[in-house]
């Protein structure tokens, strides 16, 4: 799945994002919009219940409101605004050509942060999403117990002066052990 990938993901959408675009969506750490976006759960309008993560991600994404099991009922569908009145998105752009433009900056900035850190970071965020703090905080001690052995912090301050993401510690391919 898509939020199994180790790095984070930013989606930038455009236009109609009706069903499995949903699903695909939520399982996107960052979501952003043009204002042409129109959002939909649309399978209960077929006959379905969503089945492909949807109806597990959403409520997690932007909680267990009313309006969310309401969107997800009806099958309605819901505008840019909407969708960030919610918290489905982050951002809402004015266009398609500034859509792209905050999507490539948003990946800017995160590359200029230690790819330890970013990855720990994300890892924990799922993992805290389903456990609970005091779980999520013994899993982090732990990551930041290996963390510490890199030159990353160090290497953070230094890079505020340069902006080099260059100097990190690589990441390891994952081990399919």
């Amino acid at each position: 799945a898509l939020e199994k990938c180790p790095v984070p993901v930013v989606a930038a959408i455009q236009g109609h994002c009706i069903g499995a675009g949903v699903d695909l969506i939520t399982a996107a750490d960052i979501r952003i919009c043009d204002t042409s976006a129109k959002f939909s759960v649309r399978e209960v309008k077929l006959g379905l219940a969503a089945d492909v993560g949807v109806l597990q991600r959403l409520p997690k994404v932007v909680g267990h409101s009313s309006r969310i099991r309401e969107l997800c009922f009806t099958g309605e569908d819901f505008d840019a605004h909407e969708a960030y009145r919610i918290g489905l998105v982050s951002r809402v752009c004015e266009n398609s050509q500034m859509l792209l433009n905050t999507a490539i900056e948003i990946g800017q900035k995160i590359v200029r942060n230690s790819p330890v850190a970013v990855v720990g970071t994300k890892q924990n965020l799922l993992y805290s999403r389903d456990h609970s703090v005091e779980d999520g905080l013994d899993m982090i001690a732990t990551h930041n117990s290996g963390a510490l052995m890199t030159n990353d912090i160090m290497l953070s301050f230094m890079n505020k002066q340069n902006q080099s993401p260059d100097n990190f510690t690589r990441l390891l391919p994952r081990s399919k052990l």
